[in-house]
């Protein structure tokens, strides 16, 4: 199905507001946007998906439990502080952060989603974000979504942002979507936040299926660096604004509403690998014919994550015995005999063994492009899998030393 794409990001679809404003968070003189409101004018349905990372954040878990018991129809967030192995304080800054401006809008306090995002291990200095609740409650307004995208962003160097329209049932809906993410990007999920909007007319349990699903095709088929953060949420948002029948799980425009959903999100997702931190090639690595889906997945992950692997991206070397030695470790089963490995449509390794009649010049050329795809043909059964991924750069390394340097500002503030 044809999608349109529109304007206004998370703010497109009917009935939503946003507003952000610099509240310091990380450093009190700048003057970045990182707080951020997102709200619906009605009641939403609303799902969501968090990190699976057993160190869970703050806030977080506060929006689990929001949302096991109640509709969440607004979602306050913050760059610059993840709020994350903070305690009891934490969980209770959080539940705060809600409340502030659930009291402002009239609504409950579980009504209120809550993400952060930044340094872990820091609290959250509370004192530069209360004094802005009133503010974000009175500026919220129809045209506000690209605010929100720039608000949630810390490492990435763009925001990220999409919107849609499509019909379903005769009826026009819109979805629209922010993500931040650059690094600490691993499948399981794929450090992220990503806000869904919608004003379909939708079920619970539709949302919740179609949200999982397009989770799985997409954030769940990224990696950057291999690293799970303590802070990942996808948080879908539906108000009905749309009016039309409502869409129901197990009906065509479910499905509909899923494939929808699932080109946002893949859009987003290959947006993060390609604004990954100092990265400088965006690959992508399908596995083919391998006996099942996990032995699929697990070969793909396992080339997609190869330290070894990804720092020859990054200098332009087409080293398929890499990539095979990453294919014979990932506990697939495997025939080294049957492995044939492409670039682009170029083989390089055909039958376990160096392709014949290819030149390395030409290998060479097509690893030297900022994108490129490595196909893995396994020849032992019918299923395939997709990662993106990218090279481990120098420069990676360097960004990634420094974080350190906001504890040191953070001591002389008093905060630690």
């Amino acid at each position: 199905m044809p999608y349109k794409t529109i304007k206004g990001g998370v703010c497109a679809p009917k009935g939503f507001l946003a507003s952000s404003v610099s509240a310091g968070i990380k450093n009190p003189d700048s003057d970045r946007l990182d707080l951020t409101l997102l709200y619906s004018e009605d009641p939403c349905v609303s799902s969501g998906t968090f990190t699976t990372n057993r160190v869970k954040a703050a806030p977080v878990r506060v929006s689990q439990a929001h949302l096991r018991n109640n509709e969440i129809r607004g979602i306050i967030a913050n760059s610059g502080n993840a709020n994350a192995c903070t305690g009891v304080c934490g969980v209770e800054d959080a539940r705060e952060m809600a409340k502030m401006v659930a009291m402002k809008l009239g609504v409950r306090r579980r009504e209120i989603g809550v993400c952060s995002t930044g340094v872990i291990g820091l609290p959250l200095p509370m004192e530069r974000i209360r004094p802005h609740a009133e503010t974000l409650v009175s500026t919220l307004k129809p045209r506000n979504g690209a605010e929100v995208a720039r608000a949630i962003m810390t490492s990435d160097t763009r925001p990220k942002e999409i919107a849609i329209t499509t019909e379903i049932d005769g009826r026009p809906i819109r979805i629209g979507a922010c993500v931040k993410g650059a690094g600490m990007i691993c499948p399981s999920m794929a450090t992220m936040l990503c806000f869904v909007t919608t004003d379909a007319d939708i079920t619970r349990g539709c949302l919740d299926k179609c949200l999982s699903e397009a989770v799985e095709r997409s954030f769940n088929c990224i990696t950057i660096d291999g690293d799970m953060s303590t802070n990942d949420t996808v948080l879908a948002l539906a108000n009905a604004r749309a009016g039309g029948p409502r869409i129901t799980r197990g009906t065509k425009s479910c499905r509909l509403f899923l494939d929808a959903l699932s080109f946002v999100l893949l859009k987003l997702a290959k947006e993060i690998v390609r604004d990954g931190e100092r990265v400088t090639k965006f690959v992508t690595v399908e596995v083919k014919n391998a006996r099942t889906f996990n032995d699929a997945r697990k070969v793909a992950e396992a080339v997609a994550k190869s330290q070894l692997v990804k720092a020859s991206w990054n200098g332009n070397d087409p080293n398929w015995g890499r990539v095979i030695h990453a294919v014979g470790y990932s506990r697939a089963p495997i025939r080294e005999e049957l492995i044939d490995i492409y670039y682009n449509n170029l083989p390089a390794c055909i039958g376990g063994l160096v392709a014949q009649g290819t030149k390395l010049d030409d290998l060479r050329a097509i690893a030297a492009k900022k994108e490129f795809k490595i196909v893995i043909d396994l020849n032992l059964g019918k299923s395939d899998h997709t990662i993106f991924s990218s090279d481990l750069s120098p420069e990676y390394i360097d960004f990634n030393r420094n974080e350190y340097a906001y504890w040191n500002q953070a001591r002389k503030e008093g905060i630690i």
